[in-house]
């Protein structure tokens, strides 16, 4: 099996999701604003459920940023990884090609 990524698929990914946590922050603020005109019309533990996540809309965003943000350290590590390895590959190569003999290597050598 053959895995190949591109230089650049880590660092765009990162900023894909960089802006993805903007985005949910305000998605679930959406989220409440739309259940608004449900509040109320819930008894027990519908109700209490209900209220719970309203109340708690800011930890949830807060959790789920974490979240991403965690996410996107591990993409920032990764890239680096990936980058500091393809530059020591390429001075390795450099380093042993200029060792090496090339023209002992020709068969019509004279």
């Amino acid at each position: 099996m053959k895995f190949d990524m591109g230089s650049t698929t880590l660092s765009q990914l990162g900023k894909s999701t960089a802006g993805s946590s903007d985005d949910l922050g305000a998605l679930i603020q959406q989220l409440v604003a739309a259940a608004q005109p449900l509040e109320g019309k819930f008894n027990g533990t519908g109700r209490a459920a209900f209220d719970s996540f309203k109340d708690r809309s800011d930890e949830i965003t807060a959790a789920l940023n974490g979240s991403l943000h965690a996410i996107l350290g591990g993409q920032a590590g990764m890239d680096e990884s990936f980058t500091t390895g393809m530059q020591e590959q390429s001075d390795n190569v450099n380093q042993h090609m200029s060792a090496a003999n090339f023209d002992a290597a020709r068969f019509g050598a004279r």
